[in-house]
């Protein structure tokens, strides 16, 4: 069987996974008999919500069934977003390979690089093994391998699936002191929306892939290009513990940014908007099915929304920003402001018009201006 660096030479996803198992903090502490209640009622909630969100959004999505809802911890979770990556990120994969074997001592280079990077890979994801709750895993192989190298050739990517990470949802609802049985089924409410999503629209999927395809495809990865774009970056002017509390950096963005060309930026745009769009959707749909279904729903946004707002702790806001975490809780924002004023001018078969085509997708200035997108697709 091949190194699992060698498929790539960009990333050992087998150290990826150790170093992340062995790096993420431990869950909350819960009997044996607490945790089998969890997952079992995770397991009931994923069902149930089904249902209620099809009722909700007029949306049908007959594939739904059949994608597979995994109750995991966060080990699980981390070995089942490193497959999924690896699936995603092969195009520039191939082209570094492709690079590094054009050069004298390129083979050895991918090696010793590979490592590196599946360190710092693992690490990243260590930390956010502990934040999320709940994930719709849009580019998941149909199984994942004990040995990830294998990935490509024996396991196929399928449409998708849906991942409950319950140590974490246990540890939020202590942390918020909500009622558990309606934070649960509130967390499944939002992933359900999220596969009803890709299950309901059939060319949503590709179209996904399709643009990540073209972001990764201009990627620069020339090292002369990529150290003068930190150096820009960071800017050299600022005071460790002052300003926004960024360490230093002289920049305002997250470390995506600097890797980014004209083109990129284009496409990161469309993005944007799209996740924005789908972040939005189903947080508006987790909320809108409303107190018959999750009587405590008011209780838990509110106490929600503090806890999306502020980290734990300053390590925990520095990771935030260089990961663009900040962002990523705007895209909830301005994704459910959008999913209203739509909601708000034309109705909720109106805005399932979104759905139609790639055309049919908000631009990231009408994210902003939802009048603008119902002027256009409602003309």
């Amino acid at each position: 069987m091949a190194d699992a660096a060698d498929a790539t030479g960009m990333v050992d996803w087998n150290l990826a996974v150790a170093t992340a198992t062995r790096l993420a903090r431990p869950g909350p502490e819960v009997t044996r008999e607490e945790a089998r209640a969890a997952v079992k009622e995770l397991r009931l909630h994923a069902a149930d919500a089904e249902q209620h969100v099809r009722a909700f959004t007029g949306m049908q999505a007959p594939g739904a069934t059949g994608t597979p809802v995994l109750v995991v911890d966060r080990p699980g979770w981390v070995k089942a977003n490193v497959a999924g990556f690896r699936t995603i990120i092969t195009p520039l994969a191939d082209r570094m390979q492709a690079r590094r074997a054009s050069m004298p001592g390129g083979g050895a280079l991918g090696a010793v690089g590979g490592k590196v990077t599946g360190i710092e890979l693992g690490m990243l994801l260590a930390f956010l093994s502990s934040k999320v709750l709940g994930q719709y895993e849009t580019f998941a192989p149909a199984e994942v391998p004990s040995d990830l190298s294998s990935l490509d050739d024996e396991h196929p990517v399928q449409p998708g699936r849906l991942l409950l990470v319950v140590p974490n949802i246990v540890a939020a609802e202590r942390e918020l002191d909500v009622d558990p049985r309606d934070f649960r089924l509130w967390v499944c409410l939002h992933e359900e929306t999220h596969r009803t999503q890709f299950t309901a629209v059939p060319w949503l999927r590709d179209h996904l892939e399709g643009e990540i395809h073209a972001f990764l495809a201009e990627t620069d990865i020339d090292p002369a290009t990529l150290l003068e774009r930190v150096r820009d970056a960071a800017g050299f002017g600022g005071t460790p513990g002052q300003g926004d509390g960024a360490g230093g950096a002289g920049g305002t963005g997250s470390l995506m940014d600097i890797v980014q060309t004209p083109a990129q930026r284009e496409i990161l745009g469309r993005l944007t908007a799209v996740m924005s769009l789908l972040e939005g959707h189903a947080d508006v749909v987790m909320d809108g099915v409303g107190p018959q279904v999750v009587p405590s729903v008011a209780e838990i946004r509110e106490k929600f929304q503090k806890r999306r707002a502020k980290g734990t702790g300053w390590l925990d806001q520095l990771l935030r920003k260089a990961l663009g975490l900040d962002a990523k809780m705007r895209q909830y924002q301005d994704g459910a402001v959008f999913v209203r004023g739509v909601v708000d001018s034309v109705g909720m078969d109106g805005f399932n018009r979104v759905w139609t085509s790639p055309n049919t997708l908000p631009t990231k200035d009408e994210i902003h201006d939802p009048s603008a997108w119902v002027a256009r697709v409602h003309k």
